[in-house]
């Protein structure tokens, strides 16, 4: 077999692979003589078919088995022989012209095929004794944990049946029918909806209308859909809706006590504190962790430059690109309408795309000379956090993973990825801070070294934390009832 190099510029390479037809046929006879003994043939007894007879039946599909063989191993033996990584797989090409096949499958041609791929770049890794983080960290304070008990409480709030007047907090029970120009459109219509006066949850003017109005009062309310309401359709309209009140219902006083604790399933008034207190540590610490995690990205961005392979930098722009352009045609926003070009755009996140594979290449790196690896109870773990994700769909998350080449590696690689941040934390100068939670949930965008730009807004969704592989962002289903602030808000108080 012949390997012959026929371009290497920059990090793309081509590979010419020749293997002679006399070679072809040598191991297309060895299939042969070992299929000889299995064949059963009319005319001949077993073992006695000749070769030649056997060539003239099988001889092509014989050939056509070594050919996918060949293709489908070689590639991966010729790089590693050439001791070079393939960023993504390579892409193999043959003759299509069906007389030159028709000879390679009768060994009258040589077998002659090209691999076109780019190369992973050598990473000579850089000591990180250099690299120093600042670690925000929050003391969470008895009154910031009362403060959340009482969120807490107040979304378990009960209310009683009230004869009077709706005010402010009671609970409306209500059916409505919304129109626009006297036509009702879709989404607008509720019956039996619950809302609590004062809860900001609809959207401005509705739900002062309903002060005042009692069980079995009907009344037409007068709305505007605000500007950037989410439905195209609806935004800067003026809307009105058909109200029937079922039911006004006062709240009951809220007292944070033992008997609070154990309507919502703690023993005691005690241990709601202390699960309070460590759900509030865990989101900070979330916090902490992706802004102490951005500034080791920011250092080792500057500490290593490279070329990126472009194929791996093609998909992850279109990954970046398709949630952009998401993001503005769920807002009804434009490239205009955020002071920038479509262009522009583009360059910007190809920017930030060349960023994440270079980052993704040093941790991988950085990963496998550490010695990091992701055991099989960590992939177990996040496959199960998939299916938690996906109720009543477990079958078809199965089957995807199952079935679907490379799916499992994006389990692994957001694991590995945060497993390779802790080996670095471990191994550079870390200096705690301490800091108000004001301080720390600040958008400090001077921190967001994974943004090019800092004028458009949809950028903020997408890339905030595109250099994290773990924080994707999904949409939130749209809900029915259209008089709502947000299209994505829930129902419950």
């Amino acid at each position: 077999m012949q390997v012959i190099e026929t371009l290497a510029e920059g990090l793309k390479r081509e590979i010419k692979v020749v293997i002679p037809a006399k070679d072809m046929e040598a191991r297309m006879n060895e299939r042969l003589a070992e299929t000889k003994d299995k064949v059963r043939i009319n005319g001949f007894r077993p073992g006695k078919v000749p070769v030649g007879h056997l060539k003239k039946m099988y001889g092509k599909s014989i050939m056509a088995e070594l050919v996918n063989e060949i293709i489908r191993e070689q590639p991966s033996a010729i790089l590693s022989e050439r001791g070079e990584k393939s960023a993504t797989q390579p892409e193999i090409a043959m003759t299509e012209d069906e007389a030159e096949a028709d000879k390679i499958l009768t060994a009258q041609a040589d077998l002659e095929f090209t691999l076109s791929y780019e190369i992973i770049p050598p990473i000579e890794l850089k000591p990180v004794d250099g690299l120093k983080v600042t670690r925000e960290v929050v003391d969470v304070s008895d009154a910031e944990v009362i403060e959340q008990i009482e969120k807490i409480a107040e979304n378990a709030r009960t209310f009683e049946t009230k004869k009077g007047k709706a005010a402010e907090g009671d609970r409306v029970t209500m059916d409505y029918l919304g129109k626009v120009d006297g036509v009702a459109f879709d989404g607008g219509k509720d019956e039996d909806a619950e809302l609590v006066i004062g809860s900001n949850r609809f959207i401005p003017g509705f739900e002062d209308q309903l002060v005042g109005l009692k069980a079995g009062d009907e009344k037409v309310i007068t709305v505007n859909f605000p500007a950037d309401y989410p439905a195209a359709n609806l935004a800067g309209k003026e809307a009105t809706f058909d109200i029937t009140v079922k039911e006004v219902a006062a709240p009951a006083a809220i007292e944070l006590n033992d008997e609070l604790a154990t309507k919502l399933g703690v023993e005691s008034l005690d241990k709601l504190k202390e699960i309070v207190r460590g759900q509030i540590e865990s989101q900070y610490g979330n916090v902490t962790r992706q802004k102490v995690k951005r500034q080791i990205l920011d250092q080792l961005d500057e500490l290593y430059k490279f070329d990126t392979p472009s194929k791996l930098v093609d998909a992850e722009f279109e990954n970046i690109w398709r949630q952009i352009n998401t993001d503005l045609a769920q807002s009804g926003k434009t490239f205009a309408d955020e002071d920038t070009t479509e262009e522009e755009a583009r360059t910007e996140y190809r920017t930030l795309a060349e960023r994440r594979v270079r980052l993704g290449l040093v941790l991988s790196e950085i990963g496998e000379k550490g010695g990091v690896e992701v055991s099989e109870d960590e992939m177990q773990r996040a496959l199960f956090a998939q299916l938690q994700q996906f109720p009543g769909q477990e079958k078809q998350i199965l089957d995807f993973f199952r079935n679907t080449p490379g799916a499992s590696a994006s389990l692994r690689a957001p694991i590995f990825e945060e497993k390779v941040i802790d080996k670095l934390l471990a191994e550079i100068d870390v200096t705690d801070k301490k800091v108000s939670k004001e301080e720390l949930l600040a958008d400090d965008e001077a921190e967001e070294g994974d943004k090019p730009a800092k004028k458009a807004a949809p950028k903020k969704k997408a890339a905030a934390k595109a250099d994290d592989a773990t924080d994707g962002e999904e949409a939130a289903p749209k809900k029915k009832a259209a008089p709502k602030k947000k299209a994505a808000e829930g129902d419950a108080e």
